[in-house]
Order: C-alpha cells, then structure tokens, then sequence
C-alpha cells in the first residue's frame, strides 16, 4: 500500500489549502452572522458570503473535488487521493459547501451518476453539480429502530404507473435549506421479496403534493441553519415510476453503493477537525498560564496531547486503508473496514474536542471558538450512518467468518 500523494492530487491539496487560508476560515465569522436565527426554518436563508465562495472556488476549480466521474465534471481522484483534500476541507465546518462537496448532496450526486436515467441526470444532477441547489436523504423513521434499515415502515407503492409515498422521517439533513429542492426516499416496496429486494428509493420533488416539513430537530440546542434536520410527511405523494432509481426493489443495492466512499468523506473531514481541535488544544494551553506555569505543563496534559497525536495518526491510516481497499478491490471488500473507520475516526474527533473544550475551560463552551459545534458535531457522528455498536457487530460477524474460514484453510 503506498497512501503518498500522487503528483495530481498534491497539486490539488495545494491549491486547496491556499484557497481555505486565504478565503475560507477568514469568511467563517461573516458567515455566522449573517446566519438568520432561530427555529424557524421558513425565515433561513442562504448567507451571501457562501455564494460569494462557491462562485470563487468555482472559478478556480476547486468544484465537484469528490467526484471520481470526470465526463461530470469530477476531479477524476481516487478515494485515497481525494482522502487528503477532504481532511484538509474539515478543518473549516463551511469548506465542505464552499467546494460543492457537502453531504448529502455528495452522496446524491453518486448515486445519480451511477443510477440515475438521463432524465433524472438532466433535472436533477446537473443543478447539483452545478451547486445551485441542495438535496436531502429520507432513510431514518422515528418510529423504528433505523440502525436496522430493513425495519422501515414508509412506503413506496407501486400503483398503476405511479409510485405512491407514505410515512414519516426524520434527521433528514439539510431539509431546511432554503435551496433544497428535492430528497430521495427510500420505502418499503414489497415486502413479499428477498430482505435485501423490497425497498426501492424514489427521487422526491419537495414541492410534490403531500409532503410537508414537520420541525427542524435541534442538536445540543442549535439547529445547524441554514440547513438543518427536519422530521418529514409523505401523505400519498404521488410520483411518476420514472421517479424511482433503477428500478423497483433496488434501494440496499444503491445504499451499499453510496455509503461506501461517503464514510471515507466523513471520517477524514472528522480527522480535519480533529487536527483544528488539538491545534486551538495546543495554542490554548501553551498560552494561558496557570499556577505560574503553561496549561500543557500542569497535571496530564502533556500526556492528553501525546495520546490525541497517536490516535489521530492511527484513524488516519485506517481510513487511508480503507480508501485504497475501495480503490483496489471494491466497496465489499472494505466492509470491514468502513466499520471501524467509522468507529475509530468519529471517536478520536470527539476526544480532541473534549480536551480542548477542557483546557479552554468556560470560554470552549461558548461561541468564542468553533469548539461546542465540532463536539456536536463528533456525538453525532457516532451515531450518523448507523451508530457505534451496529459497526462493531459487523466488525465481529465479518471477524468470526474470517477466522473460520482460516481455521478450515488450515485443517
């Protein structure tokens, strides 16, 4: 395994990063305040310092970085080289949409280049790709154990050349935007089929009779505006069957497709904003002085610094691997893998900003610091994409069958 940077992707870092330093985390403040306020999602708009940034990034390419899909206008990098441009974008919780690389959209976008008909492609992938509009993903209920996505009582049933839309989700991440313009849903479609056959995701107009945004779901008191996550209605949304991606019954087989490479996204930009965490760690405690001396001499600090060092060095070699195993050998073989990178890269973030948040003492509470929403940000992870305990299971099942398999190799 060789995880250097190739000649292309470190040209591409390099650009990236001149472009977040000199335009991005200065822009963060403005951003915030021109923020709106309030739980109201209605009143949410779009703040003009992030139109002003993806016009910029744009102009530069800096745009679609994520995408491996050249003939749509991606970058054409492997998930491994693309690895270090995504860590670099968690440094800055506004990057990742300044570069048109945000979830869900990413996630959207992959599976409209891979499943998507020219139709859906010409309505609904081009102005994503383009970055003027969002897009949302309606999988998690509120009224089952989601972690088993074959508990899913929404529907999507077929009827005549209709696919008809009922049920209830929620967590739908970015629903409040004020330029989301469609979700895809998944439902259950037959549930006379094979597990794994019955469900089937359906692209979504919002502005289809029948769906209604509830509420925006607050984490930790805030509601993550401009885009939110929103409990959803469908009450009989009625939709074409051209509206369903590849077909009826081929949702699990798009999802394994689409999680994939976007647990590789999520996982370095958390190791991004594991790196800011220990930096603003470090900068603190090398300046406040305490009992005559530096924070990071007194008690276990020094300690705190050296372990966050190790454990974010080994999430990040894990997450590589992952990524080069997608590169070399396809999303199934990296099951595993994908597990525990999802495990291990959400929990060294959340450690970093716990410690940080520790030695900032009252002020890494507050607004003052990017610290309170890194940390909202790492509780929710571990629970985003299916939480802890579901990947371990996986880890262990995928363990077990291994260590049979060489067993019975051996005998």
């Amino acid at each position: 395994m060789d995880f250097s940077l190739s000649h292309r992707s470190h040209d591409w870092l390099q650009r990236l990063d001149r472009f977040m330093r000199e335009e991005v985390e200065p822009a963060e403040a403005e951003y915030t305040a021109q923020l709106a306020g309030g739980a109201d999602w209605r009143a949410w708009r779009q703040p003009p310092v992030m139109e002003t940034l993806k016009a910029r990034a744009r102009a530069l390419g800096l745009w679609n970085l994520f995408l491996p899909e050249r003939d749509h206008g991606g970058a054409g990098l492997s998930n491994v080289e693309y690895a270090a441009l995504a860590e670099r974008m968690g440094h800055s919780l506004i990057a990742p949409e300044v570069f048109n690389c945000n979830a869900p959209d990413t996630g959207n976008m992959e599976v409209l280049v891979r499943y998507g008909s020219p139709e859906q492609q010409a309505r609904w992938l081009e102005p994503l790709l383009a970055g003027e509009i969002r897009s949302a993903f309606c999988m998690t209920e509120p009224d089952v154990a989601s972690s088993d996505a074959t508990n899913m009582r929404a529907t999507a049933t077929i009827e005549g050349d209709e696919v008809v839309l009922n049920g209830r989700k929620w967590w739908t991440t970015g629903i409040g935007h004020p330029n989301v313009r469609f979700a895809i849903f998944m439902g259950l479609t037959d549930p006379t089929a094979e597990k794994h056959r019955q469900h089937s995701m359906v692209i979504c107009p919002l502005d289809t009779p029948g769906v209604s945004v509830v509420r925006m779901l607050p984490v930790f008191g805030t509601y993550d505006e401009p885009s939110g996550h929103g409990e959803v209605r469908f009450d009989n949304v009625r939709l074409p069957l051209s509206s369903i991606l590849l077909g009826p019954g081929r949702g699990f087989e798009i999802a394994q497709g689409r999680l994939g490479p976007g647990r590789i996204h999520h996982c370095m930009r958390a190791l991004g904003a594991a790196e800011r965490a220990l930096a603003l760690l470090c900068a603190r405690g090398e300046q406040r002085i305490a009992f005559g001396k530096p924070l990071v001499k007194l008690g276990g600090n020094a300690d705190i610094i050296a372990d966050l060092r190790i454990g974010i060095e080994q999430a990040r070699l894990l997450t590589l691997k992952a990524a080069w195993t997608i590169d070399t050998q396809g999303v199934k073989a990296a099951m595993s893998l994908i597990s525990q990178i999802k495990v291990a890269a959400p929990a060294i973030l959340q450690q970093a900003v716990d410690a940080a948040i520790q030695i900032h003492g009252a002020a890494g509470l507050s607004d003052d610091t990017p610290l309170a929403a890194l940390y909202a940000l790492a509780r929710s992870l571990r629970i985003a994409d299916g939480p802890d305990a579901v990947h371990r299971g996986l880890i262990a099942k995928l363990e077990l069958r291994q260590q049979a398999a060489n067993r019975e190799a051996r005998a």
